[in-house]
């Protein structure tokens, strides 16, 4: 079991960093689509963002929980 991580004394999941990495990911990502025109290959977006989020934060959660 992945242990939570302390900040001020408040104990977070791990996966509150997951989403926050997923996120800044995420944003990334949709930068570059956006600039290289691949966006209008997507029949979406917002489903297309979402679903691209969840598959980058469950990524990172097996990541996290393989190096643990």
């Amino acid at each position: 079991m992945i242990g939570g991580f302390d900040i001020a004394g408040v104990f977070f999941s791990p996966l509150v960093l997951c989403l926050f990495s997923g996120l800044l990911a995420r944003i990334v990502i949709s930068k570059v689509l956006e600039r290289t025109g691949l966006y209008q290959l997507v029949w979406n977006r917002p489903l297309f963002d979402m679903a691209l989020l969840i598959i980058l934060v469950g990524v990172e959660f097996a990541l996290l929980r393989a190096l643990i």
